[in-house]
């Protein structure tokens, strides 16, 4: 691989890719666009620029599942992605994954919050971690409620876009009465 050095400014070069790139959104390091839904972590001033990208990228994620369910969250993943569930074998590839995730907003919705994450020192890879909440009805149409931690790992792909290379998730224990309970 060559480098190939240009007489440019780094601190021009960098503004102006910065400028484009945050109207973009591709830019990990630049802060993130002000918006109405977006949560307190957010806007959160101790964040680091890349660790607020992320958590950007995952409100983005969140909002496009709430609306378009299964399809939607599978979209969010590179082709060799893999998702790690309870008590379940990991899912290998997107197309394993979309296979997976077909439900629809109105059967389950799945939310979530960032609470944490790491952006990588060249800025093309970092992850997430939070809680996540899912909400549905059985059977008799009584409400569902699950909820546990969960981790994403993110990747910059070749043409720019991240995706989701690494999904995992744990639901949370019993309450500490419950554990031992006989009924």
């Amino acid at each position: 691989m060559r480098t190939i050095v240009l007489p440019v400014s780094l601190a021009g070069l960098l503004l102006c890719c910065s400028a484009f790139a945050q109207q973009l959104q591709l830019d990990p390091l630049a802060k993130p666009a002000q918006q109405a839904n977006m949560s307190n972590a957010l806007s959160n001033p101790t964040l680091s620029p890349g660790v607020a990208f992320l958590f950007q990228l995952e409100a983005q994620f969140a909002q496009d599942t709430a609306k378009g369910g299964g399809k939607a969250f599978a979209s969010w993943f590179a082709d060799d992605a893999v998702t790690l569930g309870n008590k379940e074998a990991p899912v290998l590839g997107h197309t394993a994954i979309a296979a997976q995730t077909t439900w629809t907003p109105d059967q389950y919705q799945l939310t979530w919050t960032p609470q944490g994450g790491q952006m990588s020192p060249a800025g093309d890879m970092g992850y997430t971690w939070g809680h996540y909440e899912g909400h549905s009805k059985d059977k008799n149409g009584n409400p569902i409620t699950t909820s546990g931690r969960y981790m994403t790992i993110w990747e910059k792909q070749p043409d720019g876009k991240w995706k989701v290379v690494l999904d995992s998730s744990s639901e949370e224990p019993p309450p500490a009465g419950d554990c031992c309970k006989v009924p």
